[in-house]
């Protein structure tokens, strides 16, 4: 129920149907999320994110939220990251669910600010099919830091936003720039790029020509209160780089401009930089790909010559139309050049341009849709110019949507390209084969990796070089985040290791694949193959055979446990390959036997035991009856 006039009423149908318009809007927006975010799969966690877990699971809240003295401070991105860890535990695959959800939220934002720009729910929607579909979401969804990413983009279109609404609506304008403040501090404690975007605040200020003192101060003084955190908490002002590197340190004019031109032509569909970071360079894309990208830039070309020629004729808007434009290029032109100052380009980075290059798309096709009015006498001329420009404007719209669902559909499937897609794959397949097959019994044992001997992995290269920690990867599994005794070795034959036990596991890479596969039963049977009177458990029958592969050194070793009352008239009779025997006199509940062959020779040992453990058929599995547990190994 809704008050007015003093009395409460029902709400209108008009609401109650715009509810429900929402909410269908935003289911479709995270349907078409889940469906083309299909194929991108987080089991196990690596890299960045496996750092961060790591700081996670050893530091305290405070300490994670407020990393004093290291060389970023994201405070509010930390803390909902602490709480996205702490949501999800052990439960890996949840995080791209979660990013998903969290970008068809952002999608929905989207949706609604387009519509405001182009006054039309479908150029809306479209907008915000256009952001899911985007290439550039690969981070945002397939990495659990795309979180960041997200959380950033967000904000800063929530800046635009706001900076819109207060350069267009004068009813609500005030509180909108207010909200923008506070959307521009938040963001620079998500990512420390955005405290770039200080220039909006004074751009629409001089626009509206406010000359109120605590507009222009407050902005400043956000400004100056971030760089004072920063540098009580991190010991300096300046934004720290890529890879380690710092911007002071790495930051040149031209590779800038360098920079600025690549992700320009990236904005217009043009890929270029580096291969490994880029799905597909455009001078790898085959013909129709490029065709289509050079309509897609005809199709934007079309709708800003329309624009411009829109502000040409309706003198009466002309300067709401610039002003606004200014807002919009300003705004991309800040987010290129904050992207720009580091050592490379990535187009994760480009998200915030690309989006805000959408909206302003939306906005241009508005005003091409609204066309202006001719007085009273020409209603009728009115209605069909209405009708015609909202034609011209939806059709380029959609025209740009059907060609992107081409492109960036073709560049979805160069993703194998980027440098975080395949190895991720690798550490989804080690989670699938370790904790997804044996789950908690992978605890404490000895993984053993059998690497192609051909080219190194990128998971057996992070290994080598001690990037990768395998004792915080499996601890993620663990809901008591420890995990405790899981080593992971990397072997080039299986000569590496000697004979399998329980609490081993082997396996091979599959480098087409980019995945592992687990053949311990296999090496395990290679190395020792029971062929009658042997048991997993380490029982012997009275008469068995077994062909164990040595080792390095040709020693087998045998551990004779004897569970019951030595006589002293208990005899082994050993055989290798129906040669050579050697008796052994089992005179202890406890004792070590060596065998000396030929180093990494495969033989055949047949026991003839002439004793046998009392109890019937509950000591008996075969014809014969137990006799003797042999723990049999070899380096």
């Amino acid at each position: 129920m809704e008050k007015r006039d003093g009395a409460y009423r029902k709400p209108s149908m008009v609401w109650r149907y715009r509810w429900k318009e929402e909410v269908l809007v935003f289911t479709l927006l995270t349907a078409l999320a889940f469906f083309i975010n299909a194929a991108v799969q987080i089991r196990g966690l690596f890299m960045d994110d496996l750092y961060m877990w790591y700081w996670f699971a050893e530091g305290s809240f405070p300490e994670y939220v407020f990393p004093i003295g290291s060389d970023r401070f994201r405070a509010l991105y930390n803390f909902i990251s602490y709480l996205e860890y702490f949501f999800v535990g052990s439960r890996a695959e949840w995080f791209v669910p979660v990013n998903i959800v969290v970008n068809s939220m952002i999608a929905y934002m989207i949706h609604r600010f387009a519509r405001r720009l182009s006054e039309n729910g479908l150029m809306g929607f479209l907008c915000a099919a256009l952001y899911l579909l985007s290439r550039m979401s690969y981070y945002q969804i397939g990495q659990v830091m795309g979180m960041m990413e997200s959380l950033a983009l967000w904000a800063a279109i929530a800046v635009l936003y706001c900076l819109y609404q207060y350069l267009n609506r004068k009813e609500y304008g005030e509180s909108c720039y207010w909200a923008a403040c506070g959307f521009y501090f938040a963001n620079c404690f998500i990512h420390e790029r955005y405290m770039v975007l200080l220039p909006l605040f004074f751009l629409v200020l001089l626009l509206r020509r406010d000359k109120r003192p605590a507009r222009w101060i407050v902005p400043l003084a956000l400004f100056a209160l971030v760089q004072g955190i920063r540098f009580l908490t991190i010991g300096t002002v300046l934004p720290a780089g890529t890879d380690g590197t710092y911007v002071a340190d790495t930051f040149g004019v031209r590779q800038t401009i360098k920079f600025m031109i690549q992700q320009v032509l990236i904005l217009f569909g043009v890929n270029t930089g580096d291969a490994w970071l880029n799905p597909c360079l455009w001078d790898r894309m085959d013909l129709w790909v490029k065709l289509v990208v050079i309509a897609e830039d005809l199709v934007i070309l079309t709708v800003a010559l329309l624009f411009i020629l829109k502000m040409i004729r309706d003198r009466k808007n002309r300067a709401a139309y610039l002003s606004n434009s200014a807002l919009f290029i300003l705004f991309i032109g800040l987010c290129i050049l904050s992207s720009s100052v580091t050592v490379r380009v990535e187009i994760r980075w480009v998200y915030v341009s690309m989006t805000a290059a959408l909206l302003f798309l939306s906005y241009m096709c508005g005003a091409v849709a609204h066309r202006e009015m001719l007085g009273e006498e020409g209603f009728e001329r009115n209605v069909r110019r209405r009708y015609r420009g909202l034609a011209v404007s939806l059709c380029l719209m959609a025209a740009y949507a059907v060609l992107s669902c081409f492109s960036e559909g073709y560049n979805r499937s160069c993703y194998p390209e980027l440098y975080l897609w395949n190895p991720q794959k690798e550490y989804n397949s080690l989670a699938d084969e370790t904790w997804g097959r044996y789950g908690e019994e992978i605890f404490g044992k000895k993984i053993y990796l059998l690497r192609n001997t051909d080219s190194w992995s990128q998971l057996t290269s992070d290994l080598a070089n001690g990037t990768f920690d395998p004792d915080t990867f499996f601890r993620v599994f663990d809901p008591e985040k420890k995990a405790e005794g899981t080593e992971v070795f990397v072997v080039d034959s299986i000569r590496d290791f000697g004979l399998v036990n329980n609490n081993m596991l082997i396996l091979r890479e599959v480098p087409d694949a980019y995945a592992y596969q687990d053949i311990t039963s296999f090496v395990k049977k290679l190395k020792c193959e029971p062929l009658y009177g042997y048991y997993d458990d380490g029982w012997m029958d009275e008469h068995a055979a077994v062909r164990v592969m040595a080792g390095s050194t040709g020693k087998i070793e045998l551990e004779l446990l004897h569970p019951g009352v030595t006589t002293g008239e208990e005899v082994m009779t050993i055989s290798i390959d129906g040669g050579e025997t050697t008796e052994v006199k089992v005179e202890q509940s406890i004792q070590y036997v060596t065998l000396q062959t030929v180093p990494y020779r495969t033989v055949e040992l047949k026991f003839d035991n002439n004793f046998y453990q009392e109890g019937g058929s509950l000591g008996q599995r075969g014809e014969d009856r137990f006799s003797i547990i042999v723990n049999i190994s070899a380096d």
